[in-house]
């Protein structure tokens, strides 16, 4: 067996049993206690900071209710530290590496929704004027190449500084649910399509980082998690543009769902390089 799956054999055999957690009631925070915990540094964005999850710790935004802090506890976790701050960019991210080191056995990352100025897309499509908002996503869109080629070079830099650490880079969940009658339905439509390619993007530069030796990285996609879940819907996991802090990002749900997702895709990569490795 490689590297890659003693690792990541080890992880499943410790979270297996707790599968179910995540959605469900608190348990005993039985990281702290226990010398065989996954030492673990989340890196990112808002997102990876929690914003919309409420009960903010810090200027970031960071909250308890966001992933990290749910991966925690609940899976056998250690969360050495949540790096992550709102707004920071790829190459901010990259500037914060100072957590990592060889002892590092698990980092999570999300970023790029910055790099891409989403925050001002969403205001010009919720304030502005139709044309503003088309304009808006494709000045987006035109970034995308720039953010890529950021992003190949932040998960380089993440497996420079934690080489034994398994990297699980997670997408973004559409924002809207599509509702039939919706006179702005062709706006969030554009909008999620808008995200659809930061994706895509995130995807071939985890893709590309993955082609080095020995970097052990994944890409965790949420959207089958948040499906039916979007603004606009009966049980939505993000917060709408009511919330002064945190709109158009999770709510303590969806950083549930987040980490959800994220359990699901390391417990396939480590059923995947068993097979490879029989």
């Amino acid at each position: 067996m490689t590297v890659r799956g003693r690792f990541l054999s080890r992880l499943v055999t410790m979270l297996v049993a707790l599968v179910g957690l995540v959605v469900v009631g608190a348990v005993p925070a039985v990281a702290e206690s226990n010398p065989n915990a996954i030492e673990y540094v989340a890196l990112g964005d808002s997102y990876a900071a929690g914003q919309g999850g409420g009960s903010y710790l810090n200027n970031c935004l960071e909250s308890p209710n966001g992933y990290p802090y749910v991966l925690d506890p609940k899976m056998r976790i250690r969360l050495q530290t949540n790096a992550a701050c709102t707004g920071l960019s790829a190459e901010e991210v990259g500037s914060k590496l100072s957590e990592l080191d060889e002892d590092t056995e698990l980092v999570t990352v999300t970023v790029g929704a910055a790099d891409l100025n989403l925050s001002d897309v969403l205001v010009a499509c919720t304030t502005g004027t139709r044309e503003a908002c088309l304009l808006a996503i494709g000045t987006a869109i035109g970034l995308l190449d720039d953010v890529g080629d950021s992003l190949t070079d932040l998960y380089a830099a993440v497996d420079a500084e934690a080489p034994n650490a398994l990297i699980v880079v997670t997408g973004y969940p559409y924002l809207f649910e599509i509702l039939p009658g919706d006179p702005s339905a062709n706006l969030k439509v554009q909008i999620n399509d808008a995200i659809e390619l930061l994706n895509t993007t995130i995807q071939q530069a985890v893709a590309a980082a993955d082609r080095a030796p020995d970097v052990n990285i994944i890409y965790v996609d949420v959207r089958e998690e948040f499906a039916g879940h979007g603004i606009g819907s009966e049980e939505p996991f993000i917060n709408s543009e009511s919330d002064p802090i945190g709109a158009y990002h999770p709510n303590a749900a969806g950083y549930r769902a987040y980490a959800k997702a994220i359990f699901a895709a390391v417990r396939s990569a480590s059923l995947d390089d068993k097979k490879q490795a029989a």
